[in-house]
């Protein structure tokens, strides 16, 4: 149990009624999970407000109560605490709970359109490689060193966040690679914590379902760098637009990679194949599996990190030689009829461009390329069309399909794909809604040497219609798929 005025300190409170000085259980923010002597938190989310299940909290037990707007009824015997915001509340108060965890290991943050899972994920591998102790807090999953736990969010909660980070203090853990999305940023969910440094990958079109303008999807990105110590360094691809003002404001160190511009670490792209490409880092080459621009930024970014974390740089680079494709992110195979199937997770318009270019620049031009792809409901309508537009403006042959319909009709999703596929590129796109049926389709027009693009779903096994979620692989149906012609 915890002094509840401990886990309070730093926490700007308005308003106390009730005494600070008892012995607490644990924290949550779910009334549900409340029992007795815990504390809760009433968070105001996008689909609900936690003030209306404090009397609830408190029937199950709680001790005291962190609210916006004090309930008329205060009960005998609970604590309730005023603040103005309960999400920066909740940040420093579990990061309290949990004795500050951040502090005592190596945190850095990765934030950008995309890139985010890549950049964590080898890091994480490469410092594994490297002999260290090492923490990843991803899309994909959770590692506490060797442990893995699994998630579904690309920022986990705070409480989350903090117990993860706690107990890779415990495990002896020395560094930790954390995607940190606009939504966390936004919602207080890596406030509190100390970061070593954190990554500017780039930034595209995304979530301005969420944020409205993309001036705002910018600025909450740019609070990570903003809100960074001095002691901390800043590292921003400067290629990007958007890369400088990331740094306006930051008190950390600042330093910069490109491809294009001169910047404190850079790489060339001299030679490209399907199964790699040659690169050159600081004068000195190296062959990586990984291909594509997209990816030689990403190493970039990943040397970079290792050098300003003290690894050593030739060593570094021989790590960088070895990592492989992270799960989703351009994983492809070649079946026996020479057809090469490609999964990756882009899901913006960005990334699918990216990878479509990257694709085109490989193949010799005798090969058809076929394009798969959905867009989520319940997400940033406005991208749809330019999705749909690149699709079928980079590919020859696109079929439009269902991702993770969730609340949405599917037909619905895909009629707002074609609305921008103009009109020279309308004959050859298809409408497919059942995903496994177009992954199928694709793989029925595909001759050798064709190259097949499923996009949109990655590492994601599952699939999300109406709250419910049925499993679905995309690298396992096409594998599927062409095996099944093979016979």
């Amino acid at each position: 149990m915890k002094l509840l005025k401990d886990i309070l300190y730093g926490a700007s409170l308005s308003a106390v009624s009730g005494n600070t000085n008892v012995m607490v259980n644990h924290v949550h923010f779910d009334s549900r999970k409340v029992g007795m002597d815990d504390v809760f938190v009433a968070i105001r989310g996008l689909i609900t407000d936690g003030h209306k299940y404090i009397q609830k909290a408190v029937e199950s037990g709680a001790k005291a109560v962190v609210c916006e707007e004090l309930p008329e009824l205060l009960v005998n015997g609970v604590t309730y605490l005023k603040v103005i915001d309960c999400n920066s509340a909740l940040a420093i108060i579990a990061s309290n709970y949990y004795d500050s965890p951040s502090k005592n290991l190596k945190l850095v943050g990765i934030t950008g359109t995309n890139g985010k899972t890549t950049v964590s994920t080898l890091l994480y591998n490469l410092f594994k490689k490297a002999g260290f102790k090492v923490g990843l807090i991803s899309t994909i999953k959770i590692m506490v060193d060797e442990k893995e736990y699994p998630t579904n969010l690309t920022t986990p909660d705070v409480l989350t966040i903090n117990e993860h980070l706690f107990q890779m203090s415990e495990e002896g853990v020395e560094f930790c690679f954390m995607e940190v999305s606009s939504h966390g940023i936004y919602q207080k969910r890596s406030e509190g914590l100390h970061f070593e440094g954190a990554i500017f990958t780039n930034l595209s079109h995304d979530h301005l379902d969420y944020h409205k303008t993309f001036a705002e999807y910018r600025d909450t990105k740019k609070k990570l760098f903003d809100d960074l110590p001095k002691t901390a360094f800043a590292l921003s691809n400067i290629d990007d637009k958007n890369g400088l003002v990331m740094l306006q404001n930051t008190k950390a160190k600042k330093y910069t990679y490109a491809l294009k511009s001169y910047a404190d670490y850079r790489a060339q792209i001299l030679e490209k194949q399907f199964d790699g490409q040659l690169l050159k880092i600081d004068d000195n080459e190296l062959w990586s599996k990984l291909i594509g621009d997209f990816n030689a930024y990403n190493l970039l970014a990943i040397y970079a990190t290792a050098d300003l974390l003290g690894l050593e740089k030739m060593e570094t680079l021989k790590l960088i030689s070895e990592l492989e494709n992270v799960d989703g992110r351009f994983q492809y195979f070649i079946s026996k009829e020479r057809i090469t199937a490609i999964v990756d997770y882009a899901h913006t318009p960005d990334a699918l461009k990216n990878v479509l270019v990257t694709i085109n620049a490989l193949r010799t031009g005798n090969e058809n390329v076929i394009t798969v792809v959905g867009c989520g409901g319940d997400r940033d309508k406005s991208k749809r069309p330019v999705m749909g537009h690149i699709a079928s403006e980079m590919s020859n042959q696109a079929i439009f399909t269902s991702d993770n319909p969730r609340t949405e009709p599917p037909a619905a999703i895909i009629e707002e794909m074609e609305a921008g596929v103009e009109p020279q590129n309308a004959k050859k796109t298809l409408a497919i809604e059942n995903r496994k049926q177009a992954i199928k389709a694709a793989c029925k027009l595909a001759l050798a040497n064709d190259i097949i693009l499923v996009a949109g779903k990655g590492h994601e096994t599952y699939q999300e219609t109406n709250g419910v979620r049925v499993d679905f692989d995309d690298f396992k149906e096409i594998k599927a798929a062409l095996a099944d012609l093979n016979k």
